[in-house]
């Protein structure tokens, strides 16, 4: 059988094994000294039938405040790109909860509604921050946490949100790549040299990361990364990321990366594909080379995290329905 019908097979099989459904409801993370609340969503395997759930421009299929199923779930932690949301990958969110996993995002300070922080350096400061608190609420915080598993926790991020995973599992950026023509105590640390300090998160144990933000890296920033890495990359590119790259990444992570070019793809391709609403008010990220289906390419990325995620978070008691 063709390897990606395999992959098919084997989400199917295990989607049917336990949820019916992908619950769903809102979070909000307390602020922390000098660090905001942080707003987001957590998806997760129920047993309610589903509903259309309307935020913004975006229909989900989802049950809405639904009880959890289950016991001992592997979570993973979604990071956007910039200018993005938590619903930016709502479509991934929905097959890995239905599954059987416990996902949750956040908005990053650079996020759609907080356009003033684009070029903000310390954004990419913050975001592996943010990851580490969203980790640290969803395991002590989250009224159901007794039902994960601390020891399975896996990351998704696309664009900045691939340069925030890489950091979150050991790459270190160079402090004077990332703070070139930029004033600030941190720069001035960097412009010396020196390495930034940033937040690193062993709890994370698998990563899947596509066309991040990579200016920042060499290869000696990954010689900390242990864990396994799926790694994806557009075949055209955009918004700052070259193939070229995302491929310098994968040679870096040489034996711990399973790496994957997608034929004719653009940068924004890893986007969940837009409801017309979003397809007219943003076209730019929204449309696609033509012959390229956003719709198709999406079924194969989510199956193909999905078994990545199952062998990598793996554990001898599965997960109860």
């Amino acid at each position: 059988m063709h390897p990606l019908k395999l992959v098919l097979a084997a989400a199917l099989s295990f989607t049917t094994i336990f949820a019916h459904a992908a619950g769903f409801h809102r979070i909000e993370i307390p602020a922390e000294s000098d660090s905001p609340a942080l707003k987001g969503a957590v998806w997760y395997p129920c047993s309610q039938p589903l509903e259309e759930v309307k935020i913004g421009p975006y229909v989900m299929s989802v049950a809405k405040d639904c009880p959890v199923v289950g016991r001992h779930l592997p979570l993973v932690v979604i990071s956007h790109g910039w200018g993005g949301t938590f619903l930016g990958h709502r479509g991934i969110a929905e097959t890995l909860a239905n599954a059987g996993f416990v996902v949750a995002a956040i908005n990053h300070g650079d996020n759609a509604l907080n356009p003033r922080r684009y070029g903000d350096l310390s954004v990419l400061v913050e975001r592996p921050t943010d990851i580490r608190r969203l980790i640290d609420f969803m395991l002590d915080s989250w009224p159901d946490a007794s039902k994960l598993d601390a020891q399975r926790v896996g990351f998704f991020g696309f664009s900045r949100g691939g340069y925030t995973g890489l950091v979150s599992i050991g790459a270190n950026p160079l402090g004077e790549l990332l703070c070139k023509h930029k004033d600030n105590p941190a720069c001035e640390q960097a412009k010396q040299g020196e390495l930034l300090t940033l937040t690193h998160d062993p709890r994370i144990k698998a990563a899947v990361v596509a066309d991040p933000l990579s200016d920042f890296f060499t290869v000696e920033s990954f010689k900390n990364v242990k864990v396994p890495v799926q790694l994806w990359r557009s075949e055209q590119g955009g918004d700052g990321v070259t193939p070229e790259s995302v491929a310098a990444i994968a040679h870096a992570l040489s034996e711990r990366v399973e790496f994957h070019t997608v034929a004719a793809a653009e940068h924004f391709a890893f986007l969940a594909p837009c409801p017309p609403e979003m397809a007219k008010r943003a076209p730019e990220i929204c449309s696609d080379p033509p012959g390229f289906d956003r719709q198709v390419f999406h079924t194969e990325l989510n199956s193909t995290m999905l078994a990545f995620f199952r062998k990598n978070l793996a554990n001898d008691e599965k997960p109860v329905p």
